[in-house]
């Protein structure tokens, strides 16, 4: 005789469904989702959840320079005679602060740049979390920590005035297409956070890569130091790479009181950061060394080579490194440590790849003066066949010298 089926316990399923979520978000926060099991194991002091914690820190200086840059660039625009947005992002700060003015403090400019930078950032994670979310419980892994600084990083290179459609579609792409697809944390190749921007760059230009985008008023049509020098409208041909040190524009450049992404701006308050990673041996030193030193002597070359004939290929290293996202990129996203080299010698010839190609896009690429997105996707392309010739090498040395 056979034996009666046993009817599912639903209501087992459901709390066991229920306990399972609860411990996806508990392990986010103090501990993870599962023991582990086994006769082996490896304690370490860092961990996913510790060294995304740290990365945070370190982006920190840059979040708030660029938070409260969002409000001062944009009463600078209100003191010329723009007017601010009629969005629903200010209507607390209105009711609270009585709107943006020439007179309006620190307190009111933080105020005014985190009305604009809490929704872009809240909808970045909210919908990087939904996928992880929804992959982790696709594949029964446990939910890692670092769609915090997918999402972080993602919204800190945007311009503040980006719809919020877009900011969801872009890392949605990111973190689909460039991670999940692949296996999910640890077996990317290409950096979500770039890729997801480099997405909506070119899928959606008007809405990303417009001046107007870049400060929080209505009719803003200024242009940053890059779109200035590749328009022909700035020239660096008489200027050396240590004069600019006496020019009050390099240092307002370098401090981040320019028109930029939400944290791109502050080269000083980026570098503060990313001495912080150095330390912590977050980032290898090799990358960030092998990003200065390509980006240092392509442009010597240009300079030397073609610098009275292209505004862009005059323009010297040290202007090259306080523009554009050159600083975020070297210290934060070039040293990804999973889309980057892993033998030592491939991590300086990453470095020096990124370095070089920055420069070459932004001299021979007139269209897309930025450069360093593009850089660090291609050398994320590349990494593994660093990796593969150095230990190739490395081999073929050891057997020759035991021959």
């Amino acid at each position: 005789m056979s034996k009666p089926s046993k009817k599912p316990d639903v209501q087992h399923d459901y709390y066991a469904h229920g306990e399972s979520m609860r411990g996806y978000f508990r392990s986010l926060l103090y501990a993870f989702g599962r023991s582990t099991k086994g006769k082996v194991h490896v304690r370490d002091a860092i961990d996913v959840k510790r060294t995304m914690t740290l990365v945070g820190l370190c982006l920190l200086p840059a979040i708030l320079f660029g938070v409260y840059n969002i409000g001062l660039q944009a009463q600078i625009a209100v003191a010329a005679g723009l007017t601010t947005p009629d969005t629903w992002q200010l209507a607390l700060f209105n009711a609270l602060a009585g709107g943006l003015n020439e007179q309006s403090g620190f307190i009111g400019l933080f105020g005014y740049g985190l009305s604009f930078f809490l929704p872009v950032y809240l909808t970045a994670l909210l919908v990087c979390l939904f996928w992880e979310v929804v992959f982790a419980r696709v594949r029964g892994q446990e939910l890692h920590e670092g769609f915090f600084v997918t999402a972080l990083l993602f919204s800190l290179i945007l311009p503040i005035s980006t719809p919020l459609w877009v900011v969801a579609l872009g890392i949605t792409f990111g973190v689909i297409m460039a991670k999940e697809v692949f296996g999910g944390m640890g077996y990317n190749f290409l950096n979500p956070a770039l890729a997801g921007y480099a997405f909506i760059y070119f899928a959606y230009p008007t809405k990303v890569a417009e001046i107007s985008q870049f400060v929080a008023v209505d009719g803003f049509s200024g242009a940053t130091t890059l779109m200035q020098t590749a328009a022909g409208k700035l020239s660096f041909a008489d200027q050396s790479w240590y004069q600019v040190f006496g020019d009050p524009n390099w240092w307002n450049s370098f401090y981040g009181f320019t028109v930029g992404s939400i944290a791109e701006t502050s080269t000083l308050a980026i570098l503060i950061g990313g001495l912080l990673l150095l330390v912590t041996r977050l980032a290898d030193w090799r990358i960030v060394a092998g990003v200065m030193l390509g980006m240092v002597l392509t442009a010597v070359l240009f300079n030397y080579l073609g610098g009275s004939k292209n505004n862009m290929a005059g323009m010297p290293w040290t202007w090259h490194l306080v523009t554009g996202g050159f600083a975020l990129g070297m210290m934060f996203m070039a040293t990804d440590p999973v889309t980057t080299s892993y033998t030592r010698q491939g991590k300086f010839i990453y470095g020096l790849l990124i370095g070089f190609m920055t420069v070459l896009i932004r001299v021979l690429n007139l269209k897309m003066p930025e450069g360093i997105m593009l850089a660090i996707l291609f050398a994320n392309l590349w990494a593994p066949l660093f990796d593969y010739i150095v230990a190739r090498t490395n081999i073929k040395r050891r057997l020759k010298r035991n021959a």
